[in-house]
């Protein structure tokens, strides 16, 4: 018997981690025997005020491409009538399970209402995938909205206790079913957690034929190479990254650093009438939802390098890297560096598990569920720029055996993933 699977969340012409998430699961699911799968997505995700551009304009791969994932961009955050659409969409699809992927309070109101009628009109288990709970921005109203939006769930997926110990904190009252292999709970005043963990990308690969030796040399890298990849956001700490590998370059003059990632908030054309609407909107929003401290406005790490005087031990690709092109950075690195300031499970740490990459983080978040120092990576002090240093060094000076990151990473696959959300182990 056919089951029908809704993997909700951005599609594959979006930007970013999430994006690519949802794609590599819709991908998995496809790939199993009697799943039938449809990806339906966000038109735009995000309120008409936020002033970045989230469309992947750059890249020419498609990963869904010679799948049977059906792929529908149905629904726009600022037309509650994409909503009711995308409702009458999932009840004539009418499926065993639909996957939403959480990311983002403020859409906790679009999926609230979607999840309010689908709980009425249909049989289909909602699981929300969480990939946080307590949010990165920590604005005054997020908590209300995040709590709105994931109320109704009948199933959470989550890739560390953490997440986990935030949702019952979230809600208290609520009794759970916690497991790591998918099994659900038949009581009905309980609902499922389900443990897991964020898989390794295996839709970017390695390629045998790209010469790195040439690559370094055309780039004027050196001997050891650390590689920062992904959006630059304050809470992922590249300023803290730049000031330590800063450290280390008065230590040594073998290394060199290779930043490559797309400010965040620093994607539109700042001369047009409209984007400069929309960071005037923006800009009073945050002023009365976001604390001072976490607005990103501001935030302009890259300017350390030439204030460091390191222009020449590092490399910066300031933009978004198209998918065909990201195997290159990692293939020329010798590690991952994700010295966040906070931390849920990261898809660039991921991503660099699939190309057997060591990571060096600090000891926040899940990292310290991850990785074993001295094993699969290096734990740095959080805040420490000195320890930070020292952790790079004995990255080069006691270099970590990729067989170790593999044998890590062995069982997060994919593959059992999607098994777990099937409850097929």
């Amino acid at each position: 018997m056919t089951r029908k699977i809704v993997c909700f969340g951005p599609g594959p012409k979006f930007k970013g981690g999430i994006a690519n998430y949802n794609t590599a699961l819709a991908k998995t699911l496809d790939g199993i025997e009697q799943v039938e799968v449809y990806l339906i997505s966000w038109i735009q995700q995000y309120p008409a005020i936020v002033p970045r551009e989230f469309v992947d304009k750059n890249s020419k791969l498609d990963f869904l491409e010679g799948t049977g994932v059906k792929v529908e961009y149905i629904t726009n955050y600022n037309r509650p009538g994409t909503w009711k659409e995308t409702c009458r969409r999932i009840e004539n699809i009418d499926p065993d399970i639909t996957i939403f992927q959480w990311y983002n309070a403020h859409q906790g109101i679009p999926l609230n209402s979607i999840v309010r009628r689908l709980k009425k009109t249909t049989r289909t288990e909602i699981i929300y995938d969480l990939h946080f709970v307590v949010p990165k921005e920590n604005s005054n109203v997020d908590k209300k909205l995040t709590k709105r939006g994931l109320k109704r769930a009948d199933s959470y997926i989550v890739h560390a206790y953490k997440t986990a110990n935030e949702l019952k904190e979230l809600f208290p009252d609520q009794k759970y079913f916690l497991t790591e292999n998918g099994q659900r709970s038949n009581a009905n005043d309980e609902k499922n957690i389900i443990k897991l963990f964020h898989p390794i990308y295996s839709i970017f690969e390695p390629k045998h034929d790209f010469d790195v030796e040439e690559f370094k040399r055309e780039n004027a890298l050196k001997k050891h190479v650390f590689l920062y990849f992904g959006f630059i956001r304050k809470y992922k700490g590249l300023h803290n990254a730049i000031e330590a590998f800063s450290k280390l370059t008065k230590e040594r003059d073998d290394v060199s650093f290779l930043i490559c990632g797309e400010s965040f908030w620093h994607t539109l054309d700042n001369s047009k009438l409209s984007t400069k609407l929309k960071n005037f909107f923006f800009s009073i929003a945050k002023a009365i939802f976001t604390k001072k401290e976490d607005d990103e406005k501001n935030y302009r790490p890259l300017d350390l390098i030439k204030k460091l005087g390191i222009e020449e031990s590092c490399m910066v690709i300031n933009e978004f890297v198209p998918n065909e092109d990201v195997h290159k950075y990692f293939q020329v690195s010798d590690a991952v560096v994700l010295l966040y300031l906070t931390a849920t499970p990261s898809g660039v740490e991921s991503l660099s598990y699939n190309f057997k990459m060591p990571i060096l983080a600090t000891d926040v978040g899940h990292f310290p569920e991850t990785i074993e120092h001295g094993f699969n990576g290096y734990l740095a002090k959080a805040g420490d720029l000195d320890h930070m240093a020292e952790q790079m060094n004995l990255l080069i000076e006691k270099p970590i055996d990729r067989i170790n990151v593999e044998r890590a990473t062995h069982k997060m696959s994919w593959v059992n993933y999607a098994k777990a959300i099937l409850n097929t182990f």
